[in-house]
């Protein structure tokens, strides 16, 4: 994970340096803000990446002898067949339309996000995927 990591920090840098440039020559807020952006989630990723790895301890990926049977075995669990994430997303439409249209839809589709993702959060609790 290290490698990811620093590929974010450096990414991060780039985006800095090409932010003051950009700022000095175009003087255009909003593409300066995007770059301002992009150099906080960068820096954010790769934090998160380098601190993840020093806890983690050394990975596959880390070693420049590894092979690719190294990285081999069961990586996590993955839902196979979950609908609640199609119904976040589009509950979560539904609460930006409505914040485009007017405050009341707006409620509504935040009660949506909300029961969708309490539904996506605890769907391995009951029924016949219990665990």
């Amino acid at each position: 994970m290290k490698v990811q990591g620093w590929l974010f920090l450096l990414c991060g840098v780039f985006f800095a340096l090409v932010g003051v440039v950009y700022w000095f020559w175009s003087g255009e807020p909003v593409g300066t803000t995007a770059l301002a952006i992009s150099v906080g989630f960068a820096f954010m990723i790769g934090y998160y990446l380098m601190f993840t790895a020093r806890r983690i301890g050394a990975q596959p990926e880390d070693d420049k002898r590894a092979e690719i049977s190294d990285g081999a075995g069961e990586i996590g669990f993955f839902s196979p067949h979950s609908w609640w994430p199609l119904f976040v997303t589009l509950s979560a439409a539904l609460a930006f339309v409505g914040f485009v249209i007017g405050w009341w839809l707006f409620m509504i589709g935040v009660a949506c996000v909300i029961m969708s993702s309490i539904g996506f959060v605890f769907q391995y609790y009951r029924g016949h995927f219990s665990h």
